[in-house]
């Protein structure tokens, strides 16, 4: 199955108005691909199939229709343990922060299917920080669903998982393994788009927002920082992801000296 130009204009443009991810025309086989799947799905074969579907959501048949779109065209590339430079590292950004009162609290945003809050949750157990919490949030319910029952195959825990790790912090379910009640309780998974106003809630001492800026527009990047700045405690940080960096978008941020790790401090002027 193939798609017009015009077709694939439309999608592209209702993904850069949702969430303001920019796919070039070299991602074009990538939105055909997954499209060929809701078309089948929805009754549509032939060789214009996808190009009925995507006249269907054009007349907006069905309210869910975009939804569905926009989550099957979301990147959700991840794996436990990230690049493990920012774990390995989480010691050393957490005795950066300012002195407080009570546990930190830890912000995993475009968190997917989970790997990345429970990562950092592990750690913190395995290093007995007491009494902190862990937020994590995406804007795709499907990925949220599976991230909150906990659950993986093998094949998903071979992506990262270190030694010695599956036996401290999962439990055998069936034919996958589940993340430990002890993990699980300490994260909390919520629905949000960070290009909303609202935030999703509190204020935080470490934002994980890794992998997210590489797939926004310069406009959408600036408008996420100053959503995060907006729930940072005073002298709290962000944690981008290789690559990443507010440079050239909101040159207030400050870089902290740690190897490995992509870590920001708003400037003292600007906090």
């Amino acid at each position: 199955m193939s798609m017009s130009s015009s077709s694939f204009s439309y999608v592209t443009s209702l993904l850069r108005r949702t969430c303001a991810v920019d796919l070039h025309r070299g991602k074009r086989y990538l939105v055909e691909s997954r499209l060929a799947r809701l078309a089948h799905a929805r009754g549509h074969t032939g060789a214009d199939a996808v190009d009925r579907y995507v006249g269907r959501l054009r007349a907006g048949a069905d309210r869910n229709e975009a939804e569905r779109v926009v989550e099957a065209l979301m990147t959700t590339e991840t794996s436990w343990f990230r690049d493990g430079s920012p774990f390995a590292a989480l010691d050393l950004l957490l005795g950066a922060l300012p002195a407080r009162t009570g546990g930190p609290r830890l912000w995993s945003a475009g968190c997917s299917t989970g790997q990345e809050p429970y990562s950092l949750a592990m750690v913190l157990l395995d290093n007995d920080v007491p009494d902190f919490s862990v937020l994590a949030t995406d804007l795709s319910a499907a990925v949220l669903r599976q991230a909150c029952t906990g659950r993986y195959t093998e094949h998903e825990l071979a992506r990262g998982l270190p030694d010695g790790v599956l036996e401290r912090h999962f439990r055998p379910a069936g034919e996958r393994w589940q993340v430990s009640a002890a993990v699980r309780s300490r994260v909390t998974f919520r629905r949000h788009n960070l290009l909303d106003p609202g935030g999703p809630g509190g204020t935080f001492d470490i934002v994980f927002l890794r992998h997210v800026l590489m797939h926004l527009d310069l406009a959408a990047r600036a408008a996420v920082l100053g959503r995060v700045r907006r729930h940072l405690v005073p002298g709290g940080l962000v944690v981008l992801g290789a690559g990443e960096t507010p440079v050239g978008v909101d040159d207030s941020w400050r870089r902290l000296t740690l190897p490995g790790v992509s870590a920001y401090r708003l400037a003292e002027s600007a906090a």
